[in-house]
């Protein structure tokens, strides 16, 4: 009986945890997105960003389906949102395309991460339920990940202005459905 109720206990703790593991992942992926993408490896880059997308939609599905949903995996969600869609993807960016306009790529780097986590932090303290207030972060890193895929053919300036743009996105009022 012992083993029993200890085996119960044991599934229980791992299942109370599962989400935060798969968030624990989704991190781990970005902060391996950034090592490469500073090794200047920027394909490996992307497709970590990719991989960190993936494993942040399911860790909140996971959350809800399992009734395990808590504050600290709100937190540590935030968190790893910030490093997976927010210096991951500014630091892709930067490397791939931006590194000649030196200071003023560096400014639209640094807001784009600022601005994220400033989006961050206003969903943490908000409570809407069916939709977002601002571009979610995660929109706007897969975005920018996304058009590094096309550095051939945009010029470096269009970066700037883009990362610009979806950092004002983040913080707007705007109304964003969510899926």
């Amino acid at each position: 009986m012992f083993l029993l109720n200890q085996l119960v206990s044991t599934r229980k703790k791992i299942k109370g945890q599962l989400a935060n593991a798969l968030t624990l992942i989704n991190l781990g992926l970005g902060i391996t997105a950034i090592m490469f993408i500073l090794q200047g490896s920027i394909w490996y880059g992307f497709l970590f960003i990719a991989l960190a997308a993936l494993f942040d939609r399911f860790d909140g599905m996971v959350a809800r389906k399992l009734k395990i949903e808590s504050e600290l995996g709100k937190q540590l969600d935030s968190l790893s949102d910030l490093v997976s869609f927010g210096v991951a993807p500014a630091l892709l960016v930067q490397q791939a395309t931006l590194m000649p306009l030196s200071f003023v790529s560096g400014l639209a780097v640094v807001l784009f991460i600022l601005c994220g986590a400033l989006r961050l932090a206003r969903f943490n303290i908000t409570d809407s339920p069916n939709e977002f207030i601002g571009l979610p972060i995660t929109a706007a890193g897969c975005i920018v990940a996304f058009s590094t895929l096309f550095t051939e053919q945009l010029p470096a300036t269009f970066y700037v202005i883009f990362m610009i743009c979806l950092s004002g996105l983040m913080i707007s009022n705007i109304r964003v459905r969510k899926v």
